[in-house]
């Protein structure tokens, strides 16, 4: 893989790990405070690699189609 896809999809997955793992913690940290560091560790993480994989990188992909179409004369 050539540096220039490896830098675009390094950015892709982090644009879609951030917001996932900051609303998350919002919306459960509290919940989830008062279980040890392990366990919260899995929690975040049975829920978001399965929402990254299926849906946040797909997401992002279409976001980025649109932007980068270019109509065939």
């Amino acid at each position: 893989m050539k540096t220039k896809m490896k830098l675009m999809a390094s950015l892709k997955i982090w644009l879609a790990i951030y917001p996932s793992i900051t609303l998350f913690l919002f919306l459960f940290g509290n919940a989830l405070s008062v279980l040890p560091l392990y366990q919260r560790t899995f929690i975040l993480t049975i829920a978001l690699v399965p929402w990254i994989v299926f849906a946040g990188i797909p997401f992002l992909d279409f976001i980025l189609r649109q932007f980068t179409y270019k109509p065939k004369k």
